[in-house]
């Protein structure tokens, strides 16, 4: 079964607190900013890895005095954590089974995992992951909820 769509995608959730575990240790956490769950796909570049990056800095999904959404990361001191996972190309149209198909190989989706997380540094967004390929336990404490997909 193939996936027409392989592009970079993200499931960015925003948050009052987030932080992933490693074999029972705290690896990476957030409080108020994104919890960023990213899927490498297979036809990605740095380009793919550019425009989420900036996509994530500029999102304006925090609210102003008004209660608007108005506000960005940098404008509420907010931090990123970065969570790698490939389950996003699940493939589930056909049977029980995901075809994980239009995923990155694993070394390089590692590879534009961490050039994402440099880009976002290098913006001035404090972003801490969790550990690329490795068994996490995520915990998210959503704001609102507001959810997006972004797709790259």
């Amino acid at each position: 079964m193939a996936n027409s769509f392989k592009n970079m995608k993200a499931v960015l959730q925003r948050v009052t607190r987030a932080q992933v575990e490693v074999e029972g240790e705290v690896v990476g956490s957030v409080g108020t900013g994104f919890c960023v769950f990213v899927g490498v796909g297979g036809d990605d570049t740095v380009t793919n890895a550019e425009k989420m990056a900036h996509k994530i800095a500029g999102m304006r999904v925090f609210s102003d005095a008004d209660g608007k959404f108005n506000l960005a990361l940098g404008d509420v001191n907010g931090g990123v954590l970065l969570v790698s996972n490939f389950t996003l190309f699940g493939d589930a149209r056909k049977g029980n089974r995901p075809y994980f198909g239009g995923a990155a190989r694993p070394e390089i989706a590692q590879e534009l995992f961490e050039h994402l997380a440099t880009l976002l540094r290098a913006q001035g967004i404090p972003t801490q992951t969790g550990v690329f390929g490795a068994a996490m336990k995520v915990q998210v404490e959503n704001d609102g909820p507001v959810t997006l997909i972004l797709e790259f």
